[in-house]
């Protein structure tokens, strides 16, 4: 496998890297999360002006035609200075959605405008029985004269305050965790029966629970029934983003404790130079390397569509899950009381990775579906042995 990013790439981490430096100080930080929303409009402006916001589309909807190497490269660095814009919400998720399923002529309407930063989107898919498991779906649409009416509630729904259009997992057909009778539809955020109670997560950011009553949907996107077949690669490449996103915070955590073990002195010295602190340092660097590699493996295969890209996918979930709550905890136990307060970025960085464990399923029930994928075969060709005898 090359791991050397391209002329491109490089450029676009130089330009972000520099962005967060500049921008992104822990006071201002704080003072973007406590805008509105959770995040910056002109942040966001500057975004599309710099062309991040373009990266996943195709160049025929004026993208730049990346691919998951260059939104792993977006993300490592966006994690890094935890920046609150909501890349993931609006571009990954509702704009990934669109791509992968609308017609040419919402692609053309909407996507530009994602791009140009004029546009705000969500996708609203969980419920809340629902857990982590995105089949799950009560929210119901009916076929009303031509038109689709659609009625439920939808949870934790990110940038969901913000959006001024939705895209919103309804049923349409079948039981409620059936994968087919699953169709997306276009939503505009103010339509009539459509209510949103805004909330922060623990990391600062925002979401919304959205309540449904007879709410008349703009569009499908995709086919009816077929919405499971467009979302779920949408979703594993979010989640592969949100992985890449939680790798820049483990480095930037890491960077911080160290550069705090080196210059803290207890009984006349660095406490760096006591050997056991200094094993605990090197397990967190471990673990973030480890993440490191199997990201650089997930991403290639996603790239190439290889096989196993699914396996690797779950496996890095579930490091991720497992590494951000080992790096996290040394972080705060080697800053000592401090690393507890506000004062210090140590705790946000480790609500971050705390959020970040739960998108999608944390790793405990990333856990369950590697071994449910890896054990398939095995009960499969059981299944074939007694149904032949």
């Amino acid at each position: 496998m090359n791991f050397n990013l391209s002329e491109e790439q490089n450029q676009i981490r130089d330009s972000i890297a520099r962005f967060v430096q500049e921008n992104y100080a822990f006071d201002q930080r704080n003072a973007v999360v406590a805008q509105e929303h959770g995040f910056s409009e002109e942040h966001w402006q500057q975004f599309a002006q710099l062309g991040w916001l373009s990266i996943p589309f195709a160049e025929e909807h004026d993208g730049f035609g990346g691919g998951p190497v260059d939104t792993m490269v977006l993300m490592q660095e966006f994690g890094r200075g935890l920046v609150a814009e909501p890349y993931l919400a609006t571009v990954l998720l509702f704009g990934g959605l669109l791509q992968a399923g609308a017609d040419e002529t919402l692609k053309s309407a909407y996507i530009p405008r994602i791009i140009a930063g004029e546009l705000q989107g969500a996708f609203a898919y969980l419920e809340r029985q629902s857990r982590y498991v995105i089949t799950d779906i009560a929210t119901s649409a009916r076929n009303n004269g031509g038109e689709w009416v659609l009625n439920g509630e939808k949870t934790v729904v990110l940038n969901g305050g913000a959006a001024e259009k939705l895209i919103v997992a309804a049923r349409t057909s079948g039981k409620q965790a059936d994968e087919s009778g699953i169709t997306l539809f276009l939503v505009d955020a103010s339509s009539a029966g459509l209510e949103r109670t805004t909330y922060r997560m623990t990391d600062g950011q925002e979401a919304a629970n959205i309540s449904l009553d007879n709410v008349t949907a703009e569009a499908i996107i995709g086919s009816e029934g077929e919405g499971y077949a467009v979302m779920t690669p949408v979703v594993d490449a979010a989640r592969l983003a949100v992985c890449a996103n939680a790798l820049g915070a483990m480095e930037s955590l890491n960077a911080q404790t160290l550069d705090y073990c080196k210059t803290r002195e207890q009984f006349g010295v660095p406490i760096g130079s006591f050997q056991a602190l200094q094993h605990r340092m090197v397990d967190t660097f471990a673990a973030c390397e480890n993440v490191k590699s199997l990201l650089y493996r997930a991403v290639c295969a996603a790239q190439d569509s290889e096989a196993d890209a699914q396996r690797s996918l779950l496996a890095l979930k579930v490091m991720v899950g497992r590494a951000g709550k080992l790096i996290g905890g040394e972080a705060i136990q080697l800053h000592g009381g401090m690393g507890m307060t506000e004062e210090l970025s140590v705790g946000f960085y480790v609500k971050r990775l705390m959020i970040i464990n739960t998108l999608f399923g944390d790793a405990d029930y990333h856990q369950q579906l590697f071994a449910d994928l890896v054990n398939a075969p095995a009960a499969k060709s059981a299944a074939a042995k007694s149904e032949a005898a």
